[in-house]
């Protein structure tokens, strides 16, 4: 893109570079805060795996049992409560809690287990949601993180050392000219002298 060799060009280019060296700062600390964030996602991700894994274990006991009955329907997500807060500009989900159907069975023509084997396959539905949400909430930083580092490399390498670049180019043009101008008073000076 040619660049107009004017004062008012010069102008133009440093304020344009003094806005990009202004937000510069404050999409790097935008970068650094999502990847701090995304560190801490990939924590609670392995913590909560974790938590899963060890619920599955202890779910895994119980394996022989649910075949006789039907104790997962008593585990029926009705719904998942979340909500979502701003970090960093990400609107990410936040893990609040899962509501499951009330089961309906008569006391006394169930397993005496029946309630624990409940117990343990809601703690395993609500530890893989749980993964599930955070996962989620990873991908929504990362995306954000992506797409931050794309605009503070475009300031810092395309923007900025373009308006320097448009400012020096600039302030040589006008300076030659400042010369030539000079050096034709002068000379048009010497040929008045000479003509009186």
């Amino acid at each position: 893109m040619a660049v107009k060799l004017t004062k008012n060009e010069l102008r133009d280019q440093q304020k344009r570079l003094s806005l990009f060296q202004k937000y510069l700062p404050t999409l790097q600390l935008k970068k650094a805060m999502l990847q701090f964030e995304v560190t801490q996602a990939v924590t609670e991700i392995a913590h909560l795996k974790e938590v899963f894994g060890k619920a599955k274990e202890v779910a895994e006991d119980f394996s022989p049992l649910l075949l006789e009955t039907d104790v997962i329907h008593y585990a029926e997500i009705s719904y998942i409560k979340k909500h979502y807060e701003n970090i960093a500009g990400v609107e990410i989900p936040i893990f609040e809690n899962i509501v499951f159907h009330e089961p309906d069975y008569f006391l006394f023509d169930t397993p005496v287990w029946t309630d624990r084997a409940t117990e343990l396959i809601r703690e395993l539905l609500v530890a893989r949601e749980k993964v599930s949400i955070a996962e989620e909430k990873k991908r929504a930083l990362e995306k954000e993180l992506r797409e931050v580092s794309i605009r503070v490399n475009l300031f810092e390498k395309v923007l900025i050392p373009r308006s320097q670049d448009n400012i020096k180019k600039i302030k040589v043009f006008l300076g030659d000219q400042q010369l030539a101008a000079v050096a034709q008073a002068k000379v048009a000076k010497a040929k008045i002298k000479e003509e009186a």
